[in-house]
């Protein structure tokens, strides 16, 4: 057990971060579980990989995985879901598009005057 305190308090911290970590581990390997499920079944597939990217970019966000595996990760799901035949519906975003009425203001320049220098 730490003397200082602030070695005390870094135990605590730590200990918060590692059931967090952990509770971020769980729930990606059980997206990703839930995901090779809905592969062999062939019911739910774009919904379960969804899920599973998300969860991966959680981990990211999170610090528990690198941004590199994620990516590796997000490429083999998308991999795997094409090479199982299911459709994936990737949904685009919808934007609207909005017209702003743009309002002109007549402004009048002054001349630019010149400066003189004395010499």
């Amino acid at each position: 057990m730490p003397i200082i305190k602030s070695a005390k308090k870094r135990v605590k911290v730590a200990r918060k971060a590692t059931v967090r970590n952990v509770k971020t581990k769980r729930s990606l390997k059980g997206a990703l579980k839930s995901f090779q499920a809905a592969l062999t079944s062939g019911k739910g597939v774009s919904e379960a990989q969804r899920t599973a990217q998300s969860n991966l970019d959680k981990a990211v966000k999170k610090g528990v995985i690198s941004k590199n595996k994620a990516a590796r990760k997000k490429s083999q799901l998308s991999t795997k879901a094409k090479s199982s035949g299911a459709k994936t519906s990737t949904k685009k975003a919808t934007t609207k598009t909005t017209t702003k009425k743009t309002t002109t203001k007549t402004t009048t320049k002054k001349p630019a005057t010149k400066k003189t220098t004395k010499k």
